[in-house]
């Protein structure tokens, strides 16, 4: 059966009031520093992208949408837009769609994303049938784009100033034209940023739809304080409505955005309810992965009875699977050797696959994003390791006395060498 376009609250004003959509906070990472973000701010009362309460993994997410549709039946529309940029995130992103279209198949699903990495997965989205994706494009001009991204980051390498600005430009006009030629509907979020690029959105509307575009969102700033646009202050409504004007003779606009957080769940406009706060809190304690992928845990520990070495030191860790009765050690397993760098937790990460957290006193950043980009937690603390199983066999959070606070020297850079 086609699904329902006319369902989606965001590019239909008329279905705002009958239908409601979910947002799946599964991509945590960016890929472009804008100048207007701070992803680092939370209230409970603040609507706005960039914020969510929690993170799920897609599994976990794949429960929580279970939860939310029984709850909720005017779900009408799954997104994924952030906290990060989804294509940031890419192996969270398109595993969570394709369990969204497995399992919720009428479904209406819309990605939200700054375009730089978008065009590389145009083609399984539209096999998954992702019927909307929003671009977030600022500028068109790469001297205005300059003053408002700090930094481009399409793969390892920053790139800055108005060679970054280029480049964005160029990756999100490719993922337009790559949408557009797999049918996809395109919405346009253009933030309106005083001084900046206030007398330019008009510009960015007649690009945009000559590409096909669709829709466009024509947003104002909403000044976060410590960012470097935090100063600026927010468009009044006459100059929002100017520059709305300039766009419209272009193109369609949407009038009612709400500004929706990354974990934004029901009607636009509507706050989330307690129920429905307590289930994404909730689903985020679950399993990162279904527990009979994950049956075991790995344990870095000296003795067998502490949790109490570096995951960069540990030559073994000890493997335990829940019983009946409490845990069973099955098994010490071998670590890669030390001064491989990022292969060499790679190769880890391949070896804990049947894990679904590993308990360490402490680790670096680049194994800690190893292992969670694998699906395995890293759980650092200090404590008995019986009480550090209990808590993630129970699906719950390491109680605080357990906890142990990062304090490794300069030498300790997550490179497979240990603390210096």
């Amino acid at each position: 059966m086609p699904l329902d376009l006319s369902r989606h609250p965001c590019f239909n004003d008329s279905s705002r009031h009958r239908f409601g959509r979910v947002h799946l906070p599964v991509a945590p990472k960016c890929n472009v520093r804008c100048n207007f973000c701070d992803r680092k701010h939370d209230c409970v009362s603040e609507s706005r992208p960039g914020v969510s309460s929690t993170l799920l993994s897609p599994h976990q997410a794949a429960a929580y949408l279970d939860e939310v549709v029984k709850k909720s039946p005017r779900i009408a529309v799954v997104g994924i837009a952030g906290p990060g940029d989804p294509f940031a995130n890419p192996t969270e992103t398109m595993e969570t769609l394709r369990l969204v279209r497995r399992n919720h198949p009428e479904m209406l699903m819309c990605v939200a994303s700054n375009g730089l990495a978008v065009e590389s997965f145009v083609e399984e989205m539209a096999e998954l049938e992702v019927s909307h994706v929003t671009i977030t494009v600022n500028a068109v001009d790469p001297e205005i784009g300059a003053k408002i991204y700090a930094w481009v980051r399409p793969e390892k390498r920053a790139y800055r100033g108005i060679e970054g600005a280029t480049l964005m430009l160029e990756r999100q006009m490719a993922a337009i034209a790559a949408l557009k030629r797999h049918g996809i509907t395109v919405k346009i979020n253009s933030i309106i940023i005083p001084g900046v690029n206030d007398r330019h959105i008009g510009e960015v509307a007649r690009r945009v739809t000559e590409l096909g575009a669709d829709i466009m969102n024509c947003v104002p700033l909403c000044p976060v304080e410590g960012t470097p646009f935090g100063e600026l202050g927010e468009p009044d409504a006459l100059e929002v409505a100017r520059i709305r004007g300039e766009a419209g003779a272009h193109m369609s606009l949407m009038h009612h955005c709400t500004r929706c957080r990354a974990d934004a769940v029901g009607l636009l406009g509507q706050s989330t309810t307690v129920e429905l706060q307590t289930l994404l809190t909730n689903s985020a304690r679950l399993p990162r992965r279904p527990a009979e992928d994950r049956p075991h845990v790995a344990v870095a520990t000296r003795e067998g009875v502490l949790v109490n070495q570096h995951l960069g030191e540990a030559e073994t860790l000890a493997i335990y699977s829940q019983t009946i009765d409490g845990h069973e050690l099955v098994e010490y397993r071998s670590t890669p050797p030390s001064g491989g760098g990022a292969t060499r937790w790679r190769q880890l990460a391949q070896s804990l696959h049947d894990c679904r957290a590993v308990l360490v006193a402490s680790a670096g950043k680049s194994p800690r994003d190893a292992l969670e980009e694998a699906g395995i937690d890293v759980v650092m603390m200090e404590g008995l390791i019986v009480e550090g199983l209990d808590a993630v066999f129970d699906n719950q959070p390491i109680r605080a006395p357990l906890r142990a606070e990062h304090r490794c020297g300069s030498g300790c850079s997550g490179d497979g060498m240990g603390c210096g």
